[in-house]
């Protein structure tokens, strides 16, 4: 993909706009300002900024990598006065991998109804429940998957992860990501992505919000390569969108929560951290619309792997094996023939964690409802149930719509644990795995079977 240049000037640095400003496309050298001239021209770091802003580089790559990702900020006050003295706080529901409770067994295929909205009072982080880790947060290697229930705005309250970079896949509820960097709003059927080390407060515009959260301990989320597909289809670089530069000059006591090698830590600082004035670089947070994804599928026999779908992938380290590819089910055209056309059944060395955005998934039409999850680990058997095995092995074959469904999946090649919450507390679906029991045999020695 070609790196572009984009400038954005935004006069008002207003952060309860309306409607936030974005600038297009994925990995580009974004340049954006909220006051005119903030920005240097021809050099980073010069001796004076304009308007007395202070110049610090937020870096989400090692400076030796092939490609650095960076972004220079210009902000009022640097970072270091947004830090002080940290004390350990208990954040009960989000944890990190390694995570193996003793008393939950993660051996299993397991299915979950939708985690009940709430009225308690919870924010971004009070409401967030993590239902498996895997890897090790410690070597920044794997994931973890989390449901967040949003009841309440953050108020003079702020969060970075020094951990993991966050992908939230809302479902219902809309939600305002104040960042460093700019605002995203997002909604369902709507992706963010928020990079590690970025500071941002999350508002409430309209709930209460439910949605998943896959927390990226390792290498970052990239566009997959694409092959024999080449330059177009799929999610193209142009539908991702970057805030422009946006920020706060407040005077107020305020808390700063920093999750560190899973632990999370309190700081209090004396006005707001969103302080960035202008910004350039390629490290930054971006939204992107589902909707915008275009699939691309057998069009004469036989159903592709999953992998097809992959709208983002955490490379591993380990050609062809990722650390967590995010894949989408969405609407879509089934065209081929003398085909089973849901997916197969099988067993597969990647771990696959999926939830239901809205609609119904054509490979499991009773149970699988918008909100609710699923889990099935490393090399453990799963595929259609009885009803989407006979619907599909007796349908005409002419071409059929697969509308008002989407659903996505986390994929990982670590096994994934359950945590006592998603064992315990959350809605788990005990008779899940009685949905394949109602498979017949219809081998009878014959030719056609029964």
């Amino acid at each position: 993909m070609n790196v572009q240049d984009v400038r954005n000037i935004t006069q008002a640095p207003d952060t309860h706009a309306s409607s936030p400003g974005y600038m297009p496309g994925w990995g580009n050298d974004f340049e954006t300002e909220a006051l005119p001239d903030a920005l240097p021209q021809g050099m980073n770091s010069p001796q004076k900024c304009a308007y007395g802003l202070y110049a610090e580089q937020l870096s989400g790559t090692a400076f030796t990598d092939v490609r650095p990702e960076r972004t220079w900020c210009y902000r009022i006050r640097p970072s270091v006065k947004h830090s002080g003295r940290y004390r350990a706080i208990d954040v009960p529901y989000w944890k990190s991998a390694p995570h193996v409770p003793e008393n939950v067994t993660s051996l299993g295929q397991y299915r979950w109804n939708p985690v009940p909205h709430t009225e308690a009072p919870l924010t971004w982080l009070t409401g967030m429940r993590t239902m498996t880790t895997a890897g090790d947060v410690n070597t920044q290697t794997g994931m973890a998957a989390h449901i967040y229930l949003v009841t309440q705005s953050m108020v003079d309250s702020y969060f970075y992860s020094a951990d993991s970079e966050l992908l939230v896949v809302p479902q219902a509820g809309r939600l305002r990501f104040h960042t460093e960097l700019g605002i995203l709003d997002v909604a369902p059927q709507e992706i963010a992505i928020l990079p590690r080390g970025l500071v941002y407060r999350v508002e409430l515009l309209e709930g209460p919000a439910r949605g998943f959260v896959c927390e990226n301990y390792g290498q970052k989320f990239e566009l997959p390569g694409r092959g024999p597909i080449g330059a177009n289809c799929l999610a193209n670089p142009r539908d991702f969108k970057a805030p422009v530069a946006a920020f706060e000059d407040r005077e107020v006591p305020s808390t700063l929560t920093i999750k560190w090698c899973g632990q999370f830590h309190e700081t209090e600082i004396a006005q707001s951290p969103l302080d960035i004035v202008a910004w350039h670089g390629n490290y930054a947070p971006v939204k992107y619309d589902l909707r915008a994804y275009c699939p691309v599928g057998a069009i004469l026999f036989d159903h592709p792997d999953p992998s097809i779908f992959t709208v983002l992938t955490a490379p591993s380290g380990q050609p062809g094996v990722a650390n967590i590819d995010f894949v989408l089910f969405r609407e879509r055209w089934l065209v081929a023939e003398n085909t089973f056309r849901p997916p197969w059944y099988h067993k597969n060395v990647m771990s696959e964690l999926m939830g239901n955005i809205h609609g119904i998934y054509d490979a499991k039409p009773q149970g699988f409802v918008p909100g609710g999850m699923s889990l099935h680990n490393m090399m453990l058997p799963h595929g259609p149930d009885k009803t989407a095995f006979e619907g599909a092995s007796n349908a005409n074959l002419g071409p059929d719509k697969l509308d008002n469904t989407m659903s996505f999946m986390f994929e990982t090649r670590f096994p994934q644990h359950l945590t006592e919450f998603a064992g315990k507390e959350a809605p788990l679906q005990d008779d899940y795995i009685s949905c394949w029991a109602d498979l017949v045999k219809h081998f009878d020695g014959s030719k056609n079977g029964t």
